[in-house]
């Protein structure tokens, strides 16, 4: 039998790295999602699609093959179109990155922000007040916000305290923060199906590694069970003290002051 004989250039060099840079941010995303098992499902599928197709020549076998992959990728693109968002997101994500480097005239204001959310979020953690808050990144997150009411007020400790007290309206929800403004209360969110993430987390956890998985948003939660403290991000999530949030939040206060 004989193989088709390769012959690799620098242009093939690149042409594989990317393909694997695409390949490993996918998995990435996937992982994130409890779906890691279906990535791999995936390319081994791809794998012996090409050596049918393109190593072995085999016509009949090939084009039932080409047949699948045409179809599949109809079918991923359904099935997978938060994750195909998220990917896109991503990647404008890098070309626009520079603008972080840029120096921003609301330090100040961004600052005495995230010193209210931090405030709030360590006095609701001593008195274990569930709290869920959501910090949107260049995603809008409307669909979001259209779910819960409407309140477009200055961030404060004592506002978002008194949103997350226990049997108040707005309790039962996520609170929005865009552009340094809480835009809405009691917002209903996504809840992730990762089958991994631990039996002790609880549905507001859940809730913001949904938001997180589906969006470039950054999480707060305050459990109400054992008044810990945890933060979200690209599907994440790691527990922090008040002094670390502080950090956390300063670190990405780009994405909740005004761009004026």
């Amino acid at each position: 039998m004989q193989f088709l004989a390769f012959s690799f250039s620098f242009k093939d060099v690149i042409d594989i790295l990317l393909v694997a840079c695409i390949m490993y941010e996918m998995y990435r995303l996937l992982r994130k999602t409890g779906a890691s098992n279906l990535f791999w499902g995936i390319l081994a599928f791809v794998v012996v699609w090409f050596l049918v197709s393109f190593v072995f020549q085999l016509d009949l076998t090939g084009a039932i093959f080409d047949r699948i992959i045409s179809v599949g990728a109809i079918a991923l693109i359904v099935i997978f179109q938060d994750q195909i968002r998220m990917f896109f997101f991503r990647i404008g994500a890098r070309f626009s990155s520079w603008q972080l480097f840029r120096r921003n005239e609301n330090e100040t204001a961004s600052r005495q922000q995230v010193l209210e959310i931090t405030q709030a979020c360590r006095h609701m953690a001593s008195t274990k007040t569930g709290a869920l808050i959501v910090l949107a990144g260049e995603a809008n997150l409307k669909e979001i916000v259209d779910t819960g009411e409407r309140l477009d007020a200055q961030v404060s400790a004592r506002l978002l305290e008194n949103i997350f007290f226990k049997n108040t309206p707005l309790h039962d929800g996520a609170v929005v923060i865009r552009e340094g403004r809480i835009i809405a209360a009691a917002c209903i969110l996504p809840v992730s199906k990762n089958q991994e993430i631990p039996q002790h987390y609880g549905l507001r956890h859940r809730a913001a590694l949904g938001i997180t998985e589906k969006s470039d948003a950054t999480c707060i939660v305050v459990s109400e069970e054992t008044g810990a403290i945890s933060v979200t991000k690209e599907g994440t999530i790691r527990e922090v003290s008040a002094d670390e949030l502080f950090l956390v939040l300063h670190s990405t206060a780009a994405d909740a002051v005004p761009n004026t």
